[in-house]
């Protein structure tokens, strides 16, 4: 046979370039069961593994049935609603591409695990909006044909969420979304999926009538429990929300306590459109605000009961301001300003940090208000990304990061909107991978938050002239 070895070159990847054995180890698996009938041997020095001890020195990976045997293996000894999964493989498609796939119906929460030319797609893409079409048209066909009349309000939702998928594609040049190439975007792959495994899904149901009867029956009672649980949320929130017209523009979330609760106020309408894709919808609420806000320090009362914008804000919180403040009333855990991370971003978070500061001081006191931290630079070289909050986090991240001698593209973000919203979640919104600066207030007297806000927010321009010439000396690198 041929051997091939290898080795990254150090003038590229840097001298200090090392492989994740734990990440091969995957890579390889995975590699055996999208090319059924492979066998494939690992090895590796004991000395290299993690400590973990889930990544073993050696292992052979055989998958005779390709993605069928992976997925029952996965899904070991899990209930199944159906006797046999439904599986198969199609070649030249429309004279062109390929598909394999394999799904089973559990009692558990469903998966869906996709690739396109052995490439893992996390985020989903075409084809797998191709899989959802077909079950979905497939399952309530068979059914209106069977007399199930309860099958027509089932939903491609109620079909996958106990669903575990596999799914392969080939086809020729493909197109991804973004340098990691984590989503599918070819059109064509769509209509491929969906003419592969349509008349198999036909036939799998038709040549087992009892199985299908059972899958449908599942999958309505699915439906059921969900436009159950729709109603019982609409019930809730409108008791919630008797006492409280909520604005219009606020993207809610589904859940209806405060605990775990967040809601993100953004710097208009192309960044909320971002910021709502990205969101965890059951936990994560987005309320985008026009332009800068009013500035609560320097403006009377009058004119900040005429604003649309506070009023909005006020509304959606649902605590009320200064005396009227209720904490049981706060509908939300935290509340999460994310802005541009540039002047302008700066300038409006710190309006609205002036605005809790003068209106919700307790909202702050109690830890409730945050920073977000968003990015302002992407730095790419080859596969690797990382992003960059500023001149001097991207500076040290290049130092760091990446030490090899190959370019490095960077590239600025003008704002979130600019983001794409995989981007904007990893970065800024997902709690596992965000970083968030809490708001607190400094008591210290003339010189903490009540004197800061009083010198910079408020209308008298000399206490400003006075604070930037006592402060001028410290001010470096400023961003005019």
């Amino acid at each position: 046979g041929t051997k091939v070895r290898f080795q990254p070159d150090s003038l590229i990847f840097g001298d200090k370039a090392a492989f994740d054995p734990a990440r091969l180890f995957a890579m390889a698996r995975s590699k055996a069961y999208l090319f059924g009938g492979v066998e494939i041997r690992w090895s590796c020095d004991a000395s290299r593994l993690p400590a973990d001890g889930k990544t073993p020195a050696r292992a052979t990976f055989h998958f005779p049935g390709g993605l069928k045997d992976y997925l029952e293996g996965s899904l070991g000894d899990e209930q199944r609603i159906t006797s046999q999964s439904f599986s198969g493989r199609t070649e030249k498609v429309s004279g062109h591409g390929a598909v394999e796939w394999a799904v089973s119906w559990t009692g558990g929460d469903g998966f869906v695990r996709s690739y396109c030319n052995t490439i893992p797609t996390p985020e989903g893409g075409t084809h797998e909006i191709g899989l959802r079409n077909v079950l979905l048209r497939g399952l309530k066909a068979f059914a209106e044909v069977s007399g199930n009349k309860k099958a027509a309000v089932v939903t491609a939702e109620d079909v996958m969420i106990t669903a575990s998928a596999m799914l392969s594609v080939f086809i020729r040049e493909p197109e991804f979304v973004g340098q990691t190439k984590d989503r599918l975007a070819t059109g064509e792959a769509q209509r491929i999926v969906e003419t592969s495994i349509r008349d198999s899904l036909d036939i799998w149901l038709a040549s087992s009538p009892q199985d299908a009867a059972r899958l449908i029956d599942w999958i309505v009672d699915r439906a059921d429990e969900r436009l159950r649980r729709r109603q019982e949320k609409e019930v809730n929130r409108k008791s919630a929300t008797r006492r409280l017209r909520l604005p219009g523009k606020l993207a809610d979330c589904s859940q209806t306590g405060a605990a775990g609760a967040e809601i993100f106020i953004v710097e208009g309408d192309s960044a909320g459109g971002s910021a709502k894709q990205a969101r965890d919808r059951a936990r994560q609420a987005i309320l985008p605000l026009r332009g800068k806000i009013l500035n609560v320090a320097s403006a009377g009362r009058e004119k900040l009961g005429a604003n649309q914008q506070i009023s909005d804000l006020i509304k959606a919180l649902g605590c009320g301001t200064k005396a009227r403040y209720r904490e049981e009333d706060l509908r939300y855990e935290r509340v999460i300003i994310m802005t541009d991370a540039d002047v302008d971003g700066a300038h409006i978070a710190s309006l609205l940090i002036t605005f809790f500061y003068q209106e919700m001081q307790d909202l702050i006191r109690q830890g409730h208000l945050f920073l977000a931290v968003p990015p302002l630079y992407r730095l790419s070289q080859g596969g690797k990304v990382a992003y960059a909050r500023d001149d001097k986090d991207r500076e040290r991240i290049v130092a760091r990061d990446f030490k090899g001698k190959g370019k490095i593209e960077v590239s600025r973000f003008k704002g979130l909107g600019e983001m794409l919203p995989s981007q904007l979640k990893e970065t800024t919104m997902d709690p596992k991978k965000r970083t968030l600066l809490k708001v607190a207030i400094d008591e210290t007297p003339e010189t903490g938050t009540a004197g800061a806000v009083d010198a910079l927010m408020g209308n008298r321009p000399e206490a400003r002239f006075r604070f930037i010439q006592d402060r001028a000396a410290f001010a470096v690198d400023l961003d005019v």
